[in-house]
């Protein structure tokens, strides 16, 4: 009870004033954290929900940010969440964070580590955990939420906070956008977005002036065979072998016709064909991620795919009527483009708000990963800005890189972030941009 009492009281509305002042802006965030957002981060660790099905989150991501003293809109785009803080004249700006978790076992040894299980969409009882950071997100859009509203005097403008539903299927953005997003509350002159990083520092925020996340695509290729005995292969047409066969020359894509400056990836992920040893089926399924990071590339990915499957299916001897079919599935999304002037613009606030140490470091990206932040602002455009915010301690991070810690990855069931940190740095960096894009007129 004498824990909970504190946490009643924060929970109300803060009028303004009640943090420090607004030239000690971590001071406040600190207490903030302390009084308040650490137990809503641990609520929304313990309590993962999958894509599309976000429904205790998005109620409970709703209520703290109506006693923020935002107009509150739920049930956009099927759990979206949509924030308004009108405060006079000047841009409309939005940030947003991603709601949902991922259908894996948490093993990171954290004391509130989540032991959650759900039934997906399709059925399915599945574990649940928030192993991408989405908790941090959403607790530090909360932090700012009360922040901002505790520094009206200080900006000008409306805010358009924005909890979106399955970013982990790139799909919940775009529900958004056809629900009627901007026709709703108004199209954003700027638009924001974070993602917490595990294997960069705490303490810091980077944008990066190249595409931070990739263009994702979805493709499933239905190969027919020729179903015969295991022992009699010459009376049938193999779909395993011509499978194997798609698989290996599917590689050649991106090794022999990509330039090899260009980033681009096709990777299958799941090959599925066949009963038993001494029986040739008549299918077989191949399941491909297919990244890139500009439209052309993206043409002759998708374009080389379903070349070489048609092809090698013509090869084997396949009729026209055999071939493959080679198919886009899910929601594609586009790859992350930063408005270089905005990320410039906000490196200078940073510094100059947070000083010149908390910029991260700009390293080279080994993977492509992918986001659908883009669904906001591609169409129509928006100036925009995803930017870093470290996630791992400075001595696990230099461990790592002298070979005596493996640092877990995110989509691991071993992920885990230093909470606090995170969460404060990603409310101090979004409320120092979003103050810096509304200035007071």
């Amino acid at each position: 009870m004498k824990k909970l009492l504190p946490l009643l009281l924060a929970a109300a509305v803060l009028p303004a004033g009640a943090f420090d002042a607004p030239n000690d802006l971590s001071k406040a965030v600190a207490r903030d954290y302390d009084a308040h957002l650490e137990s809503l981060l641990d609520y929304f660790h313990r309590n993962p929900e999958l894509s599309f099905l976000e429904v205790k989150t998005a109620a409970r991501l709703a209520k703290e940010l109506r006693a923020a003293g935002f107009t509150v809109t739920e049930g956009v785009g099927g759990t979206g969440v949509v924030a308004i803080l009108k405060n006079g004249p000047g841009p409309l700006v939005m940030m947003r964070a991603d709601m949902d978790g991922l259908p894996m076992i948490e093993k990171s040894g954290l004391p509130n580590a989540s032991t959650a299980t759900q039934k997906d969409m399709e059925g399915n009882v599945t574990p649940v955990a928030h192993s991408c950071g989405h908790d941090i997100h959403m607790t530090s859009l909360v932090g700012t939420a009360r922040r901002m509203a505790a520094e009206r005097a200080n900006w000008s403008g409306t805010l358009m906070l924005i909890g979106q539903p399955a970013e982990e299927r790139i799909g919940g953005a775009l529900a958004m956008m056809k629900d009627g997003l901007y026709k709703h509350f108004g199209k954003p002159d700027y638009a924001l977005g974070f993602h917490v990083k595990a294997d960069m520092a705490v303490g810091t925020v980077l944008a990066s002036e190249v595409s931070p996340y990739s263009g994702a695509d979805t493709v499933e290729i239905a190969i027919k065979g020729v179903g015969a005995h295991g022992a009699q292969p010459h009376r049938g047409k193999d779909p395993i072998v011509l499978g194997a066969m798609i698989v290996m020359g599917l590689q050649t894509i991106v090794s022999r016709e990509l330039s090899p400056r260009e980033p681009g990836l096709i990777t299958v992920g799941s090959f599925h064909g066949g009963t038993k040893a001494n029986i040739i089926g008549d299918n077989a399924r191949l399941q491909l991620t297919v990244r890139s990071e500009n439209p052309k590339t993206r043409a002759l990915l998708l374009d080389g795919i379903k070349r070489m499957a048609e092809n090698t299916a013509r090869a084997v001897g396949m009729s026209e009527s055999e071939l493959p079919e080679v198919k886009l599935v899910d929601t594609p999304a586009p790859p992350v483009v930063n408005n270089v002037d905005l990320v410039r613009r906000l490196q200078a606030a940073w510094t100059k708000e947070l000083g010149a140490g908390a910029i991260g470091a700009e390293e080279f990206r080994e993977g492509m990963g992918s986001e659908d932040f883009p669904m906001f602002v591609t169409d129509p455009y928006i100036p925009s800005v995803y930017f870093t915010v470290g996630g791992t301690a400075v001595q696990d991070i230099a461990a790592a890189k002298a070979g005596k810690l493996r640092l877990p990855s995110h989509h691991s069931p071993l992920f885990k972030v230093e909470h606090g940190p995170a969460v404060r740095m990603g409310v101090e960096s979004t409320v120092v941009a979003l103050k810096d894009l509304m200035r007071k007129l």
